[in-house]
């Protein structure tokens, strides 16, 4: 979808397989590969199952590429050294408990990824990221209230939605390379 809206491919190949129609949430993340370095180049998704698999995908695919606001578009010579990762997300549970302190046991690292939200703030983190941060649960819902643009303890009051969903993960294991399912340590 990216190369083929920079014009580097033909036409989008038709896809028919039950599996994509059906509805489900995703993220696509770009990371970049230059010299050595790694970054991330884009990441955008729909969290909640609103469309078919191949559509949302193809829609996140293209609003990381060109629509993060965090980054410049992606310009056809840098997809040499950009690596496409697809996150397909399962609904998200809300997390309901007594004690706001026993949160962080209802969170397995590695596994979950988090929503929080309170009012009109919301921030997302995926299951990698703190694993790739190496973060513990308090940790974790820390940096998504960050993330929301909330204290980082506002997971601990009040009126602060907090959610959970796994995800499965496929990405390109070197730019335009093999892709393979990825499972998070």
């Amino acid at each position: 979808m990216i190369e083929h809206k920079l014009r580097l491919s033909g036409k989008p190949v038709p896809i028919t397989d039950p599996v994509l129609m059906e509805k489900c949430g995703v993220f696509v993340t770009l990371n970049e590969h230059k010299r050595g370095a790694y970054g991330l180049r884009g990441c955008i998704g729909l969290p909640y199952p609103t469309k078919p698999l191949i559509d949302a995908i193809m829609e996140a695919a293209e609003s990381s590429a060109f629509n993060d606001p965090r980054f410049p578009p992606v310009k056809a010579d840098e997809m040499e050294g950009i690596t496409i990762e697809i996150s397909v997300l399962t609904p998200p549970e809300k997390l309901a408990v007594d004690d706001p302190e026993t949160l962080p046991d209802e969170i397995v690292v590695g596994r979950d990824g988090l929503i929080i939200g309170k009012g009109w703030r919301r921030g997302l983190l995926l299951p990698q990221v703190p694993v790739e941060w190496g973060w513990n649960s308090r940790e974790f819902l820390s940096q998504c209230c960050v993330k929301a643009g909330l204290p980082q303890q506002e997971w601990r009051k009040q009126g602060t939605e907090i959610y959970r969903f796994q995800a499965i993960l496929f990405k390109e294991e070197t730019p335009r390379g093999k892709i393979i399912r990825h499972i998070i340590d």
